[in-house]
């Protein structure tokens, strides 16, 4: 569907500053795509890098046709709003980039494919957000494969787990392991190009769609699978599924530094991480049915902190709090934390 060399523009009007901007942030930090612009005519003439606060530069422009003159191809929307629904203010600029050419790669879960039904030759529409075909019950078949199978937990959602697992993966193919990075979620599966969007997959077929992407692997020595949600979440389902289908051999914590309580839902206090840790190798095991995981490490965002130092003191203190290697993935690198992984 999505070719690596398409060029692409990300659609992020009136977001391209804050949070509901996930998806394009995601893209602008992990796609190996070439991208011609954001579109968010609120932040036009700035660099994206300045905007979104990620290292990666390319002009915000206005509108549709702009983008399109400086060559993209795709247009990526890269909101993702409350409830996962496409706005219908949304809709006469998607309509507009259609007419215009554009391919469409929707997160979301309202699917486009149907609104456009007469597309030009090579222009497509991509719904990530659906079901896969064939889909079966989970079975265990996971807790057989060779590989060690490193599964990305969190104290909340939107807590680094999907940057946190395609680091690793980077440092691990770096090191020349063979390994496999399975997406859960939108952004992973237009970033990596393939695996399961599990909020869109039946509750009953759920673990069974991470156990295929596990058993596909083939060879691969380690896989990382990118977490969602968080079991301490009170709207999060995703947890047993991921710990079912994948079998994991491994767990990472993901937190961010400082925060004690559930971002969006803040009378949940979360516990010490050492109790989150205990409650993932648990809820994974259930009381001896099934292999203990390991936790070796944690991974910390710390992209709101100012300084180097700030952020180093901040993961140094949790190492002496739970006498784990503790790292920003993406400030410190991930070799550390792939190093406890593979001893």
């Amino acid at each position: 569907m999505l070719e690596r060399d398409q060029v692409l523009a990300i659609y992020m009007e009136a977001h391209a500053a804050d949070l509901a901007g996930k998806m394009g942030r995601g893209v602008l930090r992990n796609s190996p795509n070439p991208i011609a612009c954001v579109i968010d005519s609120h932040a036009a003439g700035q660099d994206a890098a300045d905007v979104v606060g990620v290292p990666r530069h390319c002009p915000i422009v206005a509108t549709i046709a702009e983008a399109r003159a400086l060559g993209a191809e795709v247009l990526v929307l890269g909101i993702a709003p409350p409830g996962g629904r496409i706005p219908e203010a949304w809709l006469a600029a998607l309509d507009e980039a259609v007419a215009c050419g554009f391919s469409l790669v929707n997160g979301l879960h309202d699917v486009l494919g149907p609104r456009y039904p007469s597309l030009a030759p090579g222009q497509w529409v991509w719904d990530v957000r659906v079901e896969p075909p064939g889909l079966g019950i989970g079975t265990g078949a996971a807790a057989h494969c060779a590989a060690r199978r490193v599964l990305l937990v969190g104290t909340d959602m939107s807590i680094g787990k999907m940057t946190a697992g395609l680091e690793l993966h980077a440092a691990a193919q770096a090191r020349g392991l063979r390994s496999h990075f399975v997406a859960t979620g939108q952004i992973g599966i237009t970033i990596s190009g393939g695996g399961v969007a599990l909020d869109a997959v039946r509750v009953d077929f759920a673990s069974g769609a991470i156990e295929r992407e596990i058993l596909a692997a083939g060879d691969a020595e380690i896989i990382f699978v990118e977490g969602q949600g968080s079991l301490l979440h009170p709207a999060s389902s995703a947890t047993l599924p991921l710990l079912r289908g994948t079998m994991p051999t491994h767990l990472v914590l993901c937190h961010r530094a400082g925060q004690t309580y559930l971002a969006r839902a803040p009378t949940v206090t979360i516990p010490t991480l050492g109790r989150v840790i205990e409650l993932y190798q648990d809820l994974a095991s259930a009381c001896g049915a099934f292999a203990r995981p390991l936790v070796p490490c944690v991974s910390l965002i710390t992209a709101h902190l100012s300084s180097d130092e700030e952020a180093r003191r901040a993961a140094d203190a949790i190492e002496q709090e739970l006498g784990l290697p503790c790292d920003d993935p993406v400030r410190h690198g991930a070799s550390r934390l792939l190093e406890s992984l593979l001893n």
